[in-house]
This record gives C-alpha cells, structure tokens and sequence, in this order.
C-alpha cells in the first residue's frame, strides 16, 4: 500500500466525479444551521502539484481537469455544478494557470462553515507529513483533526458525531485486496452506530472480481439496514486492457434527494467534456428504501 501516491491520480476523471459529487453533499448537508463533521478516510496529501512531481509523471490530469477546462472554454453548454467545481479548483490557482489541484481535504476544508469539522486519516509515512504542513497554510487549520492511524479501525468510534449530522468519504486505493473486505466491515460496523449518516464510498471499476462484485456488495449492506442508496459511474473510454483506469464510481448511502437530479445533469457534460472513445458513458442508479 506504501508505494501508492495520491498525486498520481490528481486531477484525473476519477477525482472529478468524486469532488463534483462531495461539493453537492456538502452544500445540502449545509442547509441546516447544525454542526456537521466530515471524515474522509484516506486523506492523501491534501494539495498536489499539477507541472511536477508524481502528477506530472503520471499526465492524469490531462485527460481530467485540463481536458474539462478546454471543454468549457471553447464555449461547450456546461452544467452550473461543473461550473461550480471548476471555479473551487481554480481559486487554488493565481492568475489563469492550472498548476495546483486539491483534493477532497482542501476542496472539503473550503466547505466548511465556523460551526463544521473535518477529520481526515493518512496512513502514508510520507504523505501524512505532507498533508499535516498542507493544513497548517489552511485558515480553516483549527476546525481540522488530521490522524496518522487506520480509518477503518477508527470509523466506528467517530460515528455517529456530537450534533449526529455527518459525512462519510471512503476512498482507499483498492491496491491492496483487503480494502475491499475492510470497507465492507467498516461501513457495515459505521451504519449500525449511525444509520443515518451520509457514506460516500468512491470506488474503482476493474475487471477484478473484487471490484466487479462491490456495488452489489454495498447495496446488500445498505438494504440490511433499510437505506436509500445512488450509484453514479463515469466511463472515460472502453480500450482493451486497464494500463490506466478508464472508470470509477460513487456510491451514496443516505443520498440528498437532490442528488440525483444534480447528477443527471452533470454526467452527461462530463461524459462528453472527458470520454475518449465511442465506449464513454454514464451510470445512473437509485433506490429509495
């Protein structure tokens, strides 16, 4: 697991429909006065550097965030929420260039209102360094628990928080094949604490069978505990082989009953800003427990 590094992904179609997605909850979630907490589970650096380091390796972004900003500047109709996350990557930015992006903890820590707090867990030994100096530059460092331990471990003790108002982001790398098994556990472990909370399990589509059988997985967990469930995937392109990750998903448990009407107008500017191929698409899926 040590030899995965956030910033590889920064940027990439995969973070755009996890922080689209997190802007929304947030935002609704926000409408009452009441505290809320926000714990993401694997945190990474926080910020990542888009013209060096693993990032610039890796060109992810290109086929993410900089292909959706051309999109957009060439005049193509876009969604207001694409707008919406577009205008909070930028606002990392100075001036028109893109050389930043932030993660879910900055996107999330911009979020907050004075009353909100976030914790978020790194296990890295490299990256928790750099996510604790990251947040310290925040002006929102007081309201934020950073932990170098195991969330899975840990969920369950959190949950559910004082004000009983909470959002969950679960969003491992999945390299390690017991992340699928310790998410399974933790989130059924967090849901019989607190059933009413807000869980959204960001998760990668691969041909491996762990990856293929997850969303049943976690429908079967959210119905053992009565629960409302949305599934939204983004398909980039369909070419043979996975030498780089061509989809990923977010599963909600306990999603806004706006949330499904804001995604079905996103997806499809995102489908058509980033897919590569004739094999681009989107999933949409929702029950109501």
């Amino acid at each position: 697991m040590f030899s995965y590094r956030h910033a590889f992904h920064a940027g990439s179609h995969a973070d755009i429909l996890k922080h689209l997605t997190l802007i929304h909850l947030v935002e609704y979630l926000q409408e009452k006065p009441g505290a809320l907490t926000i714990i993401d589970t694997h945190a990474g650096a926080g910020i990542y550097s888009l013209k060096d380091g693993f990032a610039a390796v890796s060109k992810e972004a290109e086929g993410g965030i900089f292909r959706l900003l051309k999109f957009i500047e060439v005049g193509n109709p876009c969604a207001e929420s694409v707008k919406k996350y577009v205008a909070l990557v930028q606002a990392e930015n100075m001036g028109n260039e893109l050389a930043s992006y932030p993660g879910s903890p900055f996107i999330l820590a911009h979020l907050l209102r004075s009353q909100d707090r976030l914790k978020l867990f790194e296990l890295h030994p490299k990256e928790i360094d750099i996510l604790r100096h990251n947040v310290r530059e925040l002006a929102q460092a007081k309201q934020i628990d950073v932990y170098a331990e195991d969330s899975f471990a840990r969920l369950k003790g959190l949950v559910p928080p004082p004000s009983r108002r909470g959002l969950v982001l679960i969003d491992p790398s999945y390299e390690d094949k017991q992340d699928y098994r310790y998410l399974e556990l933790a989130l059924e472990e967090a849901l019989q604490r607190f059933a009413t909370g807000c869980y959204a399990i960001w998760y990668p589509i691969l041909s491996r069978r762990e990856s293929a059988v997850l969303p049943d997985r976690m429908k079967k967990i959210a119905a053992s505990h009565t629960r409302s469930w949305l599934q939204a995937e983004l398909r980039v392109e369909n070419a043979p082989g996975e030498r780089r990750l061509q989809a990923s998903g977010m599963f909600i448990i306990n999603p806004p009953w706006t949330l499904e009407k804001h995604l079905a107008e996103a997806l499809p500017t995102l489908t058509k800003a980033l897919g590569v191929d004739a094999g681009a698409q989107f999933l949409l899926k929702s029950f109501e427990a």
